[in-house]
């Protein structure tokens, strides 16, 4: 009796150290959810009809601001500080994570679709929403609210946020690349389009982008029509040749969209990139008291309004609830499960069999904690964006509105897991 007591009492550290280490873990995790559900409340009370000063116009020109100046600033400034030649040799893994993610995912969004079989034409829609999902905004307003805890696992506030930046950052341009390639494939309307109404069937008469040319001449009113009709034959062979060329260029231009790829938050990845790979410009633009140190200063200053600013639009779109949807119940269920509870596992594997495998760099968990983020974040906000421009704007706002409400609770258990596994 006296040796079980003993033996109890001898127990009963252990058992609270890990009682209090279980809700550390669940604090960790739950804080940087509860910050983000905070601003997003804010942002949907500006934009309610009582205080209204979010309104759609409002929160439209925040959107804007936040992609074309404040996302592009902050991965500017972090990244390019990050990043070296060596460094990027080691994170070859991250796009590839992005591109396995997509395959996983839209395989899994395949069974789902095929198991459910969603109303028509969503069947490549709800592949989409189950398999592409936010490897930018959301990880790294995330990771801003767990590294500004000090108490956060992984060591130096400071040092957390910059790395954590740099690796979501350096998958954003493959993101990007998927987004606007494949997820606008995949959301290629049907002929009587996503509504079915006669005013979206193409009309007979009107040219196809492929047949309207890409260069228009502008002839002189008094051209008799058959000089109009006649070919312009230069004195100078080489202005032929050049205009060939040009031809050439914005064909390749329009048939690969680039505009549509090329966005503000690429270009400043791909720059940040290749000036901070090189050790002159890295020490000239991104070290402290360097020349250039304040253009860098600046973007810092700008990068760190993102966060709050995309916050309070997100939720100040939430304002409409998830409007009418022509999915229905069991589709839009089949997603969520489909994206927040069946996609993470996959991502584990992945991420683990990497690890395994002698891919990851040794040690820093940090990075293996982004690489699982990417396969646990809800659906892209961008690909609502595509939709809209494809058709299906309506359905996307239905499923994005609920993916976001219980991706609240899923990420915030997939993180206790994750910091279980990595510490």
């Amino acid at each position: 009796m006296i040796t079980r007591i003993l033996s109890d009492l001898m127990d009963m550290p252990t058992a609270v150290a890990a009682g209090e280490s279980v809700l550390g873990t669940i604090k960790i995790a739950v804080m940087p959810i509860a910050k983000v559900f905070t601003m997003c409340f804010l942002g949907l009370l500006m934009a309610s009809k009582y205080v209204n000063i979010l309104p759609p116009s409002g929160r439209k020109l925040l959107n804007g601001l936040v992609f074309t100046l404040l996302l592009p600033c902050l991965i500017f400034s972090q990244l390019g500080q990050a990043v070296t030649l060596h460094k990027m040799l080691q994170w070859w893994f991250i796009p590839v994570n992005v591109v396995l993610g997509t395959i996983s995912g839209s395989l899994i969004g395949f069974l789902v679709a095929t198991i459910i079989r969603p109303p028509y034409p969503y069947f490549k829609f709800t592949i989409i929403q189950i398999g592409v999902g936010n490897i930018g905004n959301v990880p790294l307003v995330l990771l801003a609210a767990l590294c500004r805890d000090k108490s956060n696992p992984f060591g130096d506030s400071e040092k957390c946020s910059i790395d954590g930046t740099a690796y979501i950052s350096f998958g954003q341009w493959v993101g990007a690349i998927i987004l606007y390639t494949y997820v606008y494939q995949m959301f290629t309307p049907p002929p009587e389009g996503f509504d079915g109404e006669e005013e979206n069937l193409p009309l007979k008469n009107a040219a196809s982008p492929d047949q309207v040319p890409l260069l228009t001449q502008n002839y002189p009113k008094d051209t008799p029509p058959a000089q109009a009709r006649l070919p312009v034959q230069s004195a100078e062979p080489r202005e032929r040749e050049d205009s060939k060329i040009t031809h050439i260029f914005v064909y390749l231009y329009e048939k690969l969209k680039l505009k549509q790829i090329i966005q503000p938050a690429i270009i400043a990845s791909i720059l940040a990139m290749i000036l901070g790979a090189i050790p002159f410009t890295k020490k000239l633009i991104f070290t402290n008291n360097s020349p250039l140190f304040f253009f860098t200063d600046s973007c810092m200053i700008l990068g760190d309004a993102m966060i709050p600013c995309i916050l309070l639009a997100l939720g100040g779109n939430l304002i409409n609830g998830p409007g009418s949807s022509k999915l229905g119940f069991k589709t839009t269920a089949a997603i969520i499960v489909g994206r927040l509870v069946l996609v993470p596992p996959a991502g584990l594997g992945i991420v683990t069999l990497a690890d395994k495998l002698g891919f990851l760099p040794a040690g820093d968990k940090m990075f293996r904690f982004v690489l699982l983020l990417q396969h646990t974040m809800p659906t892209s906000v961008l690909s609502g964006a595509v939709a809209n421009l494809r058709g299906c704007g309506r359905e996307s706002a239905a499923v994005l509105f609920w993916v976001h409400i219980f991706a609240i609770f899923s990420m915030t258990g997939w993180m206790v897991l994750y910091i279980n596994i990595l510490f």
